[in-house]
């Protein structure tokens, strides 16, 4: 099959886009750097020393979690799996769910501790239990950098205990918390303001979550915090409103509260000055693909996340376009894969791109199915048989 493009007209749409980048000495005047950004399409609204190297402490378990989302989708843990925790795990200072050796704990719980507690004793039990050690866990988690194109990261553990040489940028964390996000089921943690652990036990754990945001802040539902004696209060935040979520990252606050109500500062800044409009939703259909010698003739093509426009309150409207650059398909495919890019343009500017995979699977016909189907195409007359 070869590949193709098709261009579909927005009519009717009315949004701008303009390249966004704003430095604002009242806003986080205390952090040593922070970011905001759009998470749909990665603009960015406003930023501080966005490139500086710095610790940050917790915030590097949004590395870790990600692994762990990644091995619940590829089936390769489920959330009843059984994790025990080693001495190592056991001795970690810092936030903790107080692991004692050997206990034995679901995967569902550990990732509770460490969404909402921060605990790096249930990281490093995780870790373990993933990879055989804690160092081939950071091996995994600097490769996943790596994968994201993010070249100003470096992490020595997965905790984010302080340690030299483990760092990162304000820009990195908030790439990394955009590639996080796109694992929906971190919310159902992240969210979580209270909860509890060894329920069926005398020894009933109560968590609180270290991020105050999700409790206090209008559409707040994660994403992580961080403190540390180097990197001081850091925090990873993320809200929805209106159809348009943002990502805020501050580092190196002095105080939690400080860092708390800068970092809702960020976020309102950005509510007040931006606005999404949202061209397709995830998951609706944008066009088709036919298929030859497949179980099915086509197989409808979504995006596998909204496609939106970020423009200031103020801009001009504006029409664009949609273009789909589809590839040439093999033989099964399923949902998730990606078969091609959808493009808003203006002119010939891409203003945003947005993978795009299959709504239903699609496995390659067998023989008799393939002879089945040409015996139907002769006797619909699909097909003639020449004598």
């Amino acid at each position: 099959m070869r590949k193709w493009i098709l261009i579909l007209l927005i009519t009717g749409l009315c949004v701008s886009w303009i390249p966004v980048k704003a430095e604002d000495s009242t806003l986080i005047p205390n952090a040593k750097s922070g970011i905001l950004i759009d998470a749909a399409t990665g603009t960015i609204l406003f930023e501080k020393n966005k490139e500086e190297k710095l610790p940050m402490a917790s915030l590097t378990k949004m590395v870790a979690q990600t692994i762990i989302l990644e091995q619940i989708e590829q089936g390769k843990l489920k959330w009843d799996d059984k994790v025990t925790a080693s001495q190592n795990a056991s001795d970690m200072g810092g936030s903790q769910i107080y692991l004692a050796t050997g206990e034995v704990m679901t995967v569902k719980d550990m990732m509770k501790g460490i969404s909402i507690a921060s605990a790096n004793d249930a990281t490093v039990a995780m870790a373990e239990h993933i990879a055989g050690s804690e160092a081939d866990f950071v091996k995994m988690m600097n490769d996943k950098v790596k994968e994201w194109g993010l070249k100003n990261t470096v992490f020595k553990n997965c905790t984010g205990l302080d340690e030299e040489g483990h760092y990162s940028t304000a820009y990195d964390l908030a790439m990394i918390a955009k590639e996080l996000l796109k694992h929906e089921e971190i919310s159902d943690f992240s969210s979580i303001y209270e909860d509890y652990l060894r329920t069926d036990t005398p020894n009933k754990f109560w968590l609180v979550n270290t991020n105050r945001l999700i409790r206090f802040y209008e559409g707040a539902d994660g994403l992580k915090t961080g403190h540390t004696d180097n990197a001081l209060y850091c925090l990873a935040a993320t809200a929805k409103k209106d159809g348009m979520r943002l990502i805020a990252i501050v580092l190196g606050e002095q105080d939690s509260k400080v860092r708390n109500s800068e970092t809702m500062d960020l976020l309102d800044y950005g509510y007040t000055t931006y606005k999404v409009t949202n061209l397709k939703k995830q998951n609706e259909v944008v066009g088709e693909i036919k298929l030859e010698k497949a179980t099915k003739e086509k197989v409808n093509v979504v995006p596998v996340q909204d496609i939106s426009i970020l423009n200031k309150k103020t801009d001009d409207d504006k029409n664009y376009e949609l273009k789909l650059n589809l590839n040439e398909v093999k033989l099964p495919i399923k949902v998730g894969d990606v078969v091609g890019k959808a493009q808003v343009v203006d002119g010939d500017k891409v203003i945003q791109e947005v993978d795009l995979t299959v709504q239903e699977n699609v496995e390659k016909s067998g023989f008799l199915r393939l002879l089945l189907k040409n015996l139907e195409d002769v006797v619909t007359g699909k097909i003639t048989i020449l004598k």
